[in-house]
């Protein structure tokens, strides 16, 4: 199931305190950057972020859950309607995410 645009329109909204978030379009569901790394995406209209020690950290009641077969299991943010929360966990990810490599 292929996620829809309100939902991808609603999370952004959700993350417009934040600068710098953009998405990209992927086979039917978004990937979701914070200053040019990947934090998540949206998959199937669930907001998941990479399974990163300060994401389990601050969500230590998470399901770990795939966004689609063959990939690693992510964490579900529950928590989507709490800007303040969402702003506060991409900026406790944001060191521990890889830097994207270059094509």
């Amino acid at each position: 199931m292929a996620s829809s645009k309100d939902y991808l329109e609603y999370v952004l909204d959700q993350l417009s305190e934040l600068d710098e978030i953009t998405y990209k379009s992927m086979m039917g569901e978004f990937i979701i950057y914070y200053r040019g790394k990947i934090v998540g995406g949206i998959y199937d209209d669930r907001f998941l972020v990479k399974n990163t020690k300060a994401a389990s950290e601050m969500m230590p009641e998470a399901a770990l859950e795939l966004p689609y077969e063959g990939a690693k299991k992510m964490l579900l943010v529950d928590e989507i309607d709490n800007r303040d929360f969402l702003r506060s966990l991409l900026e406790a990810m944001y060191e521990e995410l890889p830097i994207p490599k270059k094509k």
